[in-house]
């Protein structure tokens, strides 16, 4: 028979790793919730025409990389759905948005979530098809200060502090501004006219976003490409004064605060959607793709969407690649050890072992329990895997209500009365 595994481009997490993926995700509650942000969890799979419209026909993700299938009627009433694995939250929450009418609450909605994301791309290392993603959204009316740069500035401060508690050192937050609705349709024209004559010397993805989506053209990584690239026309030349004052806002707002910042004059980012501040955490420990996370503004996504006016800034980081970040600036990592180790000496004593272990529990403690059945040689050896200490609880143990303890890593063995065990086991 073949054995079965993993499906190419998914993994398996596996303990100890995934307490630091627990580690990042409790951090990411604790940071956030200072910024009153809430939670909010969308389906994992969504009509196909809400990233067609949302994140644009012509993107990569669109036309390239989503997981769609036909979702068959299941009676002569009902039409057949396209559906689609969701390749990216943000046209998701924006489309619960505008379902639960959030906006006639009149306030700004701060909003984040932690999951699952699915493209069928090329795996390699920090990049799956099925990988995690952790975002966050402001969105809401203009009325509630939805437009401010203040907001683009409060969501990079707010990732600045979370990196820094995470212990991660060494990143750069790059960013820049690609303009508003009517900016952006005339550096695209510009960037069409320019590409004209040498797109053909690109490589081939180059030529093929150079008459679909010129924008991407100036995010590519190809490094044959690099020299034609830095030739093209600047987007911070096409601005008009309102976007112009817009981006100023944002970086004297950062500067107030002591956020370090680089300008990027060719940071695009690859989603349609996006207007004026765009942005990237980079870090150099991770290569030549080296970006941590990204976002940015994108006041008409919406409207595209057939909601009201609600412009908002979000972003979205790879968690897998925050985790290799993490890895890389420590030793590997070994399993947490258990308080202790309840190792009852008969069979008869197994139920006895359950009710001390529920009570070391309750009282905020990490126990492992053995078996009556295990030899006692057995006990130690599987205790001392597993735990800082063992518990021995035999028929004297029982009579006497006095357990014997023993700690693995000095020796030491010592008699303790079972009602200040819970105590004990705290202290040491």
């Amino acid at each position: 028979m073949t054995l079965l595994k993993a499906v190419r481009g998914t993994r398996d997490l596996l303990p100890p790793e995934t307490e630091l993926w627990e580690r990042v995700e409790a951090t990411t509650r604790r940071v956030f919730a200072r910024y009153n942000f809430g939670e909010i969890r969308t389906p994992i799979f969504e009509d196909t025409q809400l990233f067609a419209r949302g994140v644009g026909e012509e993107t990569d993700i669109v036309s390239k990389e989503m997981y769609t299938w036909e979702d068959r009627a299941r009676a002569q009433s009902e039409k057949s759905q396209s559906l689609t694995l969701r390749p990216e939250n943000t046209a998701g929450v924006v489309r619960a948005y505008i379902e639960h009418k959030m906006g006639e609450t009149g306030l700004l909605q701060k909003l984040y979530y932690i999951g699952p994301q699915f493209r069928r791309e090329r795996p390699q290392k920090g990049r799956y098809r099925q990988f995690w993603q952790i975002g966050a959204e402001v969105i809401g009316p203009p009325s509630a200060g939805s437009e401010s740069p203040l907001r683009d500035a409060e969501v990079l401060e707010m990732l600045a502090s979370f990196l820094d508690e995470l212990g991660i050192s060494g990143w750069t937050l790059v960013l820049n501004s690609v303009g508003c609705s009517t900016d952006r349709p005339r550096y695209v024209a510009a960037l069409r006219e320019a590409l004209a004559p040498v797109k053909h010397q690109m490589s081939e993805d180059n030529q093929r976003r150079a008459e679909t989506n010129p924008l991407r053209v100036l995010d590519s990584k190809d490094p044959s490409d690099e020299a034609i690239v830095a030739n093209l026309p600047k987007i911070a030349d096409y601005l008009d004064e309102a976007s112009k004052a817009h981006f100023a806002a944002v970086l004297a707002a950062l500067d107030a605060c002591g956020v370090q910042y680089e300008v990027n004059p060719r940071l695009v980012r690859g989603l349609d959607y996006y207007t004026r501040t765009t942005f990237e955490f980079t870090h150099g420990g991770l290569g030549a793709q080296n970006a941590l996370l990204g976002g940015g503004r994108y006041d008409g996504l919406s409207e595209m969407l057939d909601g009201p006016k609600a412009p908002g800034i979000g972003f979205a980081m790879g968690l897998d690649r925050l985790i290799l970040t993490l890895q890389a600036g420590q030793a590997e990592s070994a399993p947490t050890l258990a308080d202790a180790f309840i190792a009852p000496l008969s069979e008869s004593l197994n139920a006895e072992a359950l009710a001390l272990a529920r009570d070391l529990r309750r009282a905020g403690l990490r126990i492992d329990l053995g078996d009556g059945a295990f030899r006692i040689k057995k006990s130690f050896e599987i205790g001392n895997k597993l735990a800082r200490k063992i518990v021995l609880l035999g028929e004297d143990e029982q009579r006497s209500g006095i357990l014997t303890v023993k700690n693995f890593a000095t020796g030491e063995q010592t008699k303790i009365p079972r009602g200040e065990l819970a105590q004990a086991l705290q202290n040491s």
